[in-house]
């Protein structure tokens, strides 16, 4: 088990309480009974994260809807599980719901872990996402540093040469310019 999994283990045992229906649904290895309970009305938020998150493990796509939700929950730990279980996924579609949840400026608060997701897909859609997310963080007086600097780091992590003209503008942010020269550092140079 690795430690984003007993995190969440730890954290939804507490959270139901050490209940029975935790430890039927933390054991079972049956992924209908999983879905199950996405699909039933009335459950706990902890027993549809835990069955979602397990589900995402298991490469199973009827979590993905769960895991979309739960990662962008306001709860940060929530936020972090379902990009964990997503990356394991394997479904077509996150990259598009993460750029989707990273580039809503509206839920700009939750995008540390959608944009840390495009991250470790490496896919199409991350260097597009991350460099309009950056933007929008270069603005007078923004509170979303911890945003930024996952954006920066990302675009670094990516390589990927349309990042150097938002990272060479985020250079002028004290808060952000010694993540930005790094990150350009690895981005390689015009031939």
């Amino acid at each position: 088990m690795d430690e984003e999994s007993r995190s969440l283990t730890e954290r939804l045992r507490q959270e139901s309480g050490g209940s029975a229906a935790y430890e039927r649904l933390a054991a079972t290895r049956d992924t209908d009974e999983l879905a199950e309970v996405l699909m039933a009305p009335g459950q706990p938020l902890w027993a549809r994260e835990l069955a979602a998150f397990r589900l995402g493990l298991a490469g199973d796509r009827r979590a993905f809807e769960a895991l979309v939700l739960l990662l962008n929950h306001r709860d940060p730990q929530r936020c972090a599980s379902a990009a964990h279980a997503l990356a394991r996924l394997g479904d077509p579609r996150t990259a598009r719901a993460a750029a989707a949840l990273a580039t809503n400026e509206l839920r700009v608060a939750y995008a540390l872990h959608p944009v840390r997701l495009l991250v470790e897909l490496h896919a199409p859609e991350a260097v597009p996402a991350l460099i309009t997310t950056l933007e929008r963080r270069l603005r007078p007086h923004d509170p979303h540093r911890r945003v930024a600097l996952a954006c920066i780091e990302g675009l670094g992590t990516l390589g990927d040469p349309r990042a150097r003209p938002v990272l060479t503008e985020a250079l002028a942010h004290p808060a952000l310019a010694e993540a930005a020269v790094h990150a350009l550092a690895r981005i390689p140079r015009p031939g």
